[in-house]
């Protein structure tokens, strides 16, 4: 069964809409080929990405690699590309985990990160040779029955968190400030089945103050001299998670490579050997890439005039919008007697807006719309709520590809189990009564 599509007699005829296009291709062209709503994937905008992302840090600090948060965005396709770009990944959970050793991922280029994991998975995270951060004295037992159980010790690292913004990450791991992560390297260091190697870092979401990340580092650099110092361990990486804003805000790629390679560079002297500095974003890499096609449904007005566009995708493919304004772009180009409008969806509830107070040109049932900057935390949050969840199609150059295809009535289904009494449905005849007829999809045969 082909996945449903709603239809739209204006469709056709705006099916080669001029105007925009993601590379090569025209949205129009998109629209016809795979239907409305649909998330559309520069493969050169995200290669760029990446590119400019590294060259920043390692033209500061050679020893820099970027370990791609997969939870930002977990479309194969996407990992894919930039794992061919030379990215590692960052993990958070078993199958995040599962995930990136299926793309290929060796183990020692994974970072597992987390306030949960499940012994099993850290029992193959060490055999694998990944990188280990420990969020919590539980875990930190779980590692020492890992090493246990391995009969060998265990290199492990841990994650720290410092007052760096108003709003302090301190659910994460151990506090400096406390001492308390200093403690916690004296417990690694006396244990007979663990070792200390490197400190993980992550301060929060949208930084745009790279003072921030200037403060971050100083401090994870003086907790390792201390460290080291004290004969508690040695240092091999430093990792300053991600948070990073996405490229097409300040600041650039540079300005926080500055402020984190800066002190990296001066201090370094007092540590053993030139840790390797790993970093982890996700929004600054995918975000610009991604883009959401909607259409046009219907344009009308509010009693106090106000104009509304509905469209058929919404914030359950769009989770973000509730809290950020994404650009809205007309499909065709010219905005002759542009007009403020809102720009809402297709889902039965009052608050389904994608953006509020955006100008368009005049468009019409069939019209297409597209969302920017939709790459970061829309496929990997949107859920299936009233409608299936569109395709993902990769736009190369002036090919095309499907990263994922869109849902259908049985994936949805799938799942569903029926228990023997249930597995026949009243179906209402004509009088308003029930009889029992043999239930439709998803009962057992």
């Amino acid at each position: 069964m082909k996945r449903t599509q709603e239809s739209l007699p204006a469709q056709r005829a705006h099916a080669v809409e001029a105007g925009r296009a993601i590379e090569g291709v025209s949205v129009g062209t998109l629209r016809a080929k795979y239907g409305s709503p649909l998330y559309i994937v520069s493969e050169a905008a995200l290669r760029r990405n990446i590119r400019r992302f590294l060259s920043a840090f390692r033209s500061r600090y050679p020893e820099t690699v970027v370990a791609y948060s997969y939870k930002t965005n977990y479309v194969s396709g996407i990992c894919a590309i930039l794992h061919q770009e030379g990215a590692w990944a960052e993990v958070v959970s078993g199958f995040e985990l599962e995930h990136a050793r299926a793309l290929g991922v060796p183990g020692p280029q994974i970072v597992y990160n987390g306030p949960h994991k499940l012994v099993e998975y850290l029992l193959e995270a060490a055999r694998q040779g990944v990188r280990v951060n420990a969020d919590h004295q539980e875990e930190l037992s779980h590692l020492e029955e890992v090493a246990k159980r391995l009969a060998r010790p265990v290199k492990i690292g841990i994650r720290v968190n410092m007052k760096l913004t108003d709003t302090p990450w301190d659910k994460f791991g151990f506090n400096l400030e406390s001492g308390q992560a200093l403690e916690v390297c004296g417990r690694i260091h006396a244990s007979k089945r663990l070792r200390l190697s490197g400190f993980h870092l992550h301060a929060g979401t949208r930084l745009a103050d790279v003072e921030i990340y200037r403060a971050a580092i100083e401090g994870l650099l003086e907790l390792a001299s201390t460290v080291e110092r004290e004969g508690l361990g040695e240092i091999e990486y430093l990792d300053l998670g991600g948070g990073f804003v996405s490229d097409n805000a300040a600041p650039s790629y540079d300005a926080y490579a500055e402020a984190i390679c800066g002190p990296l560079n001066a201090r370094r002297e007092g540590l053993r050997r030139r840790p390797l500095l790993i970093l982890e974003p996700g929004r600054a890499i995918v975000a610009a890439p991604v883009s959401l096609l909607v259409s046009v449904v219907a344009v009308k007005r509010t009693p106090e005039g106000r104009k509304l566009v509905v469209v058929d995708g919404g914030v359950n493919l769009l989770p973000a919008a509730r809290r950020f304004r994404h650009d809205v772009l007309a499909g065709s180009r010219g905005a002759a007697h542009a007009e403020n409008a809102d720009v809402v969806g297709a889902l039965c509830m009052q608050d389904d807006v994608l953006r509020r107070d955006v100008w368009l040109p005049p468009v019409r049932r069939g019209s297409i719309l597209i969302v920017r900057h939709a790459g970061a935390y829309s496929i990997s949050h949107s859920i299936q709520f009233i409608y299936p969840r569109p395709p993902v199609v990769l736009v190369r150059g002036k090919e095309t590809y499907v990263l994922r295809r869109g849902e259908r009535t049985e994936d949805l289904l799938r799942l569903d189990e029926l228990p023997p009494h249930l597995a026949t449905a009243p179906a209402v005849r004509g009088d308003g009564r029930s009889r029992r007829t043999a239930s439709s999809p998803g009962a057992r045969r």
